[in-house]
């Protein structure tokens, strides 16, 4: 429990962002399985790296993170296309 209101307006403002994280996380899961499909059509990549890209500019995931998942995501559909 909150000793004062800032603190209680913190634990507020925490979970309302975790909330939003996880929403967002789950987003680029959900997508991700979408994109690893073999016949996965080209704007269903493009709506992952769009989502990747605004949770790294939000600070949801790391800025190299994001970097490493859509280096990972081209390199996969290169070798597909093989």
């Amino acid at each position: 429990m909150a000793n004062t209101k800032s603190a209680a307006k913190r634990a507020h403002q925490t979970e309302r962002r975790a909330l939003r994280n996880r929403r967002v996380l789950s987003r680029i899961r959900t997508l991700s399985k979408r994109a690893a499909k073999a016949n996965a059509p080209a704007n269903e990549i493009n709506a992952l790296i769009s989502a990747i890209d605004k949770a790294a500019k939000r600070g949801i995931i790391h800025r190299n993170a994001a970097i490493r998942r859509k280096a990972r995501l081209t390199r996969a559909r290169a070798s597909a296309s093989k």
